[in-house]
């Protein structure tokens, strides 16, 4: 369900959580045991009763499973399409969504003096690390004396300093392997990246300027945009992958190949359209999708796609999401295959 970051507007948010538990009852009410139904719904309501409304994000999404005793809460900074799934696995494909759509690294602010570590997603800071940043420069540089004149014996001091600043930064990426946009002014990047060990995890752009005293949410902001145009070129560079199978064979569009091509293996990438959803009824190895007017039987899919989508990452295949009109051509939704 989509929600609200500040009041009033969070507190929508209770009476839509609200309705949506109660259509879960009614929908698990006509489908199964009421027993094992109304177990279900008292775990959500339990799920439910622990949600802070306050910190709410773009979304919220409880997954709920009582054999597995399963009773787990999200907020996320996408939009979604407030909706009910019950399926017999959860459904995963916003959280591989928000992937796609939310960029989280480091920024780090870079100077020959002192150096700090941002963990940031989007245009936010999730934390500014105090441990072992920020780092000071006490024992690689000198402007003092004789020494300082030597511009060669100020480099080799300087790329120690990073040297030393990259391996406390490859420490932290080890826990969690977030790329890293460096802040500095534009000297100083191109030193770094001479010392760096590991430059693929690094942007070739940065954001130029000392930013050593601004406050981390100032320089998130600035970074944003930079970080936002790295990723709308990695989706655009994914959409130019399936123009180019188009002809060549390796292209699939309708469902039921697609299924079958997943089943085997075959299947490389699916793209699917942002927001785009379809019910389906799965019977005897074939999909018959819903449409809009068509009865919803008892068994059904709520969403075909998030099915294969899933199906598809158990072997090893991957999916990209994109805008509506990037996939106008295809009706949202498409495959291609290894071979």
């Amino acid at each position: 369900m989509n929600t609200h970051r500040t009041a009033p507007d969070n507190q929508k948010d209770v009476i839509t959580l609200k309705n949506l538990i109660k259509e879960v009852e009614e929908r698990l009410m006509n489908s199964l045991d009421k027993k094992e139904a109304q177990s279900i719904v008292e775990s959500l309501t339990k799920l439910e009763a622990s949600v802070d409304h306050n910190y709410n994000l773009e979304c919220l999404i409880l997954f709920v499973n009582v054999e597995q005793q399963i009773a787990e809460y999200m907020r996320l900074p996408i939009a979604v399409v407030d909706r009910v799934i019950i399926d017999d696995t959860f459904a995963t494909r916003d959280l591989l969504r928000a992937i796609h759509l939310t960029s989280s690294y480091y920024v780090l602010v870079l100077s020959q003096q002192k150096v700090r570590l941002i963990q940031a997603m989007n245009d936010e800071v999730i934390k500014e690390f105090t441990s072992p940043f920020p780092l000071e420069n006490t024992g690689f540089y000198t402007n003092a004396g004789r020494e300082s004149s030597y511009a060669a014996r100020q480099t080799n001091l300087m790329a120690d300093f990073f040297n030393l600043v990259d391996k406390e930064v490859n420490t932290i990426r080890k826990e969690n392997p977030l790329p890293v946009l460096i802040c500095t002014d534009e000297a100083n990047f191109h030193e770094y990246l001479k010392i760096a060990d590991e430059k693929d995890s690094i942007f070739e752009m940065h954001l130029n300027g000392n930013k050593l005293e601004e406050k981390a949410d100032a320089i998130v902001r600035e970074t944003w945009p930079i970080i936002k145009a790295a990723t709308e070129k990695r989706n655009s560079d994914r959409k130019a992958e399936l123009d180019k199978a188009v002809g060549t064979g390796r292209f699939l569009s309708d469902v039921n190949e697609i299924m079958n091509a997943i089943k085997e293996g075959k299947v490389q990438t699916l793209f699917v359209q942002q927001g785009l959803f379809q019910p389906a009824v799965m019977e005897n190895g074939s999909i018959t999708l819903l449409g809009a007017d068509d009865e919803k039987p008892k068994v059904m899919v709520d969403d075909i796609y998030d099915e294969m989508i899933e199906m598809n990452m158990n072997y090893g295949g991957d999916s990209v999401f994109l805008q509506k009109e990037a996939l106008a051509d295809f009706n949202g939704f498409g495959a291609i295959t290894r071979y």
